[in-house]
C-alpha cells in the first residue's frame, strides 16, 4: 500500500515560511507520510488541479502584498476565468504568518482561504494565523478567563445522559451508572488484582449483546491532581470560561462552563501519559529558565530522540513527572496552554462480561489492575483500572460515566450453531456474556477452553461454569499453568481434546435440559 501523499507549498519574503514548510516537511516524512515542498512559483500551478492534499504556508508582506515568489500564483489563482469546480477534488490547509501590528494582518493567508474555497477546494480546518507579535507565534487555542466570584445560579458538572432521554448515550453525553459491587476475585497471595464491576443501567436506554464493549471515561487520583496544580502554582477552586481563539473552534463538550481547575485537572487532562515529542518542543517555547529550556530543547530535537526515548518513554515517565523535573518551567506555563500541551484523557475500552437476558439493568465487567515496575521507584500503574479499582460503592454512592458501542466478536444467531470459545486470563470475559445468552436463549452446545495460573487464585467463575456444565449447557476445559512442573496453557489442551470436541459435535442433540428449567446461571 502506498504511503499518502501532500504537497506543502510555501510563499516567502524573509525566510520563515520556508523554513516552517521545511520542517513540516521533515515532520511528514519521520511519521512516513510522502510530502514534497515548493516554492509557490516554483510549482507548475496548472497541476494544482491533480493534487489531493496542499498545505500553503504563506507570509503577507508590506500593505498586504504576497511575497515574491508567489506573486506569479497569485495572479493566475485570481483569475476570473477559473471555473468554481477547478479545485473540487482537492483538499487544504492554509497557514499564514504575519504581524499583528500592522493593519492587514495575514491578509494574503485569509484572502488565499477564500479563494480556495470559491474554486471548490475543501477546507480541512479554519484559516490558521500566525502572529509574529504573540511570544510564541501561535497563540494557544482557548483562553481561560478567570472568574472572581462563582455564579450565582448553575453547578460544576459534566454533560451526562439521564435516565429516561431518548438520547442514547455517548462520548459527549456519557451515563453516569451507580457502581453496586467492586470485588476482588483474585486470591490474596495472587500476584494481580482483578476486579468483577457491576454497574446498575436502569433507566439509562443502553442496551447490548454479547460481544459488546463499554467504554469508561477514568479520572486522575485526588493526589496527582493536587500534585500537579502545586507544581504548575494553579488554585484547584479557580473558576473559569473557555473562550475559543478562532472562528469555527468549539469548546470540549465534556467540560462544564463555568469549570474549576480542580475539575479539568481531574476529569479532562491527561497527566497520567506519557509525553509526546510534540509536548517538549512546546514546552521549550513556554520556558524561561535558561538550563531547563536548554534540556527542553534538546529532547525535542532529531539528535536528542535516543536520549528522550531513554527519560521518557522506556521508564514510562507521565507528564505530571516530566513537570516536576522542570519546575521553573512548570511554574510559568500560562493557563491558557493547559489545554495545547496536554492531551484529553480518552476513555478506556472494556469487553461487556454479562448478557441482559441473564442480568437485565446490569453491566458487568472483569477488570485487571495494570501495575508494574520500571527504574523509576513508582510502579507504574494504569489510570483506568487503578481508578476504578480505587472506588468503594460500600462507603457511599459511586457513579462512573459510560456508554455502549458495539464490538468486534461476533456470535452465531442460528440456534443449533456450537461455538468454541478460547478465553485465557481476563480474556474470557466477552464468552461469559455469550455463554450468559446462549443458555438463555436455550443454546447448550457451548465448549470453553479457559486458562490461568492456579485453580484457587485465578479461576474466575468456577462455580459458575461448574454449574452450567451440571445442566449440561457448556463443556469447560480448564488448563492451570502453574499448578504441575511442566507448563501446561490453553493451546496444550487445545491439542490434545480437539479431535474430542469433534466428536462431541457430531453427536446427535440429547433433549435439551436448559428448555425444560426457567433457571438462570
Amino acid at each position: 500500500m502506498p504511503n499518502p501523499q501532500f504537497l506543502v507549498l510555501f510563499g516567502s519574503q524573509t525566510g520563515t515560511a520556508q523554513d516552517v514548510s521545511e520542517r513540516l516537511g521533515r515532520e511528514a516524512r519521520r511519521r512516513r507520510l510522502g510530502c514534497r515542498v515548493q516554492a509557490l512559483d516554483s510549482y507548475p500551478v496548472v497541476n494544482l488541479i491533480n493534487e489531493p492534499l496542499v498545505i500553503f504556508v504563506c507570509a503577507t508582506t508590506g500593505q498586504g502584498d504576497p511575497p515574491d515568489n508567489m506573486k506569479n500564483f497569485w495572479r493566475f489563482i485570481f483569475r476570473k476565468k477559473l471555473p468554481t469546480t477547478a479545485l473540487c477534488q482537492m483538499e487544504f490547509a492554509v497557514l499564514g504568518l504575519g504581524d499583528s501590528s500592522y493593519t492587514k494582518f495575514n491578509f494574503v493567508a485569509k484572502k488565499l482561504h477564500r479563494r480556495l474555497l470559491q474554486l471548490g477546494g475543501s477546507a480541512l480546518l479554519p484559516v490558521c494565523l500566525g502572529d509574529d507579535q504573540h511570544e510564541l507565534g501561535l497563540p494557544s487555542k482557548f483562553t481561560l478567563l478567570f472568574l472572581q466570584e462563582a455564579p450565582s445560579t448553575g453547578s460544576e458538572g459534566q454533560r451526562v445522559a439521564h435516565p429516561g432521554s431518548q438520547e442514547p448515550p455517548s462520548e459527549s453525553k456519557p451515563f453516569l451508572a451507580p457502581m453496586i459491587s467492586n470485588q476482588r476475585v483474585t486470591g490474596p497471595s495472587h500476584f494481580q488484582d482483578v476486579r468483577l464491576i457491576e454497574f446498575d443501567i436502569s433507566g439509562s436506554g443502553i442496551s447490548f449483546a454479547a460481544g459488546d464493549v463499554v467504554l469508561i471515561q477514568p479520572s486522575n487520583s485526588a493526589a496527582h491532581v493536587q500534585q500537579f496544580c502545586q507544581v504548575l502554582g494553579l488554585d484547584p477552586e479557580q473558576l473559569f470560561t473557555l473562550q475559543p481563539q478562532e472562528p469555527d473552534v468549539s469548546c470540549p463538550t465534556r467540560l462544564p462552563q463555568p469549570c474549576s481547575m480542580r475539575h479539568l485537572v481531574s476529569h479532562y487532562l491527561d497527566i497520567a501519559s506519557v509525553p509526546r515529542r510534540s509536548f517538549f518542543e512546546l514546552l521549550a517555547c513556554l520556558s524561561l529558565h535558561e538550563l531547563e529550556r536548554e534540556k527542553l530543547l534538546e529532547f525535542s530535537s532529531a539528535q536528542g530522540q535516543e536520549e528522550l526515548f531513554e527519560y521518557c518513554n522506556r521508564p514510562r515517565r507521565t507528564i505530571l513527572e516530566v513537570l516536576c523535573d522542570f519546575p521553573h518551567t512548570a511554574a510559568a506555563i500560562p493557563p491558557d496552554y493547559l489545554l495545547d500541551l496536554i492531551p484529553a484523557i480518552r476513555p478506556r475500552a472494556f469487553s461487556i462480561a454479562s448478557s441482559m437476558l441473564a442480568h437485565p439493568s446490569r453491566l458487568q465487567i472483569l477488570v485487571a489492575v495494570v501495575q508494574f515496575q520500571t527504574r523509576l521507584k513508582e510502579p507504574r500503574r494504569g489510570l483506568c483500572s487503578s481508578w476504578l479499582a480505587s472506588l468503594d460503592p460500600g462507603q457511599g454512592p459511586v457513579r462512573v460515566p459510560l456508554w455502549v458501542r458495539p464490538g468486534s466478536l461476533a456470535f452465531p444467531e442460528t440456534p443449533d450453531t456450537p461455538v468454541i470459545m478460547v478465553g485465557p486470563g481476563t480474556g474470557v470475559a466477552p464468552f461469559r456474556a455469550a455463554i450468559q445468552e446462549r443458555v438463555a436463549q436455550g443454546q447448550t452446545r457451548n465448549f470453553l477452553f479457559f486458562g490461568c495460573r492456579w485453580r484457587d487464585q485465578d479461576f474466575y467463575w468456577e462455580a459458575e461454569w461448574q454449574e452450567l456444565e451440571t445442566r449440561d449447557c457448556l463443556t469447560l476445559v480448564p488448563a492451570f499453568s502453574r499448578e504441575q512442573e511442566q507448563k501446561v496453557y490453553v493451546q496444550h489442551r487445545l491439542r490434545e481434546l480437539g479431535s474430542l470436541v469433534w466428536e462431541l459435535l457430531d453427536r446427535q442433540a440429547m433433549p435439551n435440559p436448559c428448555q425444560r428449567t426457567s433457571r438462570k446461571p
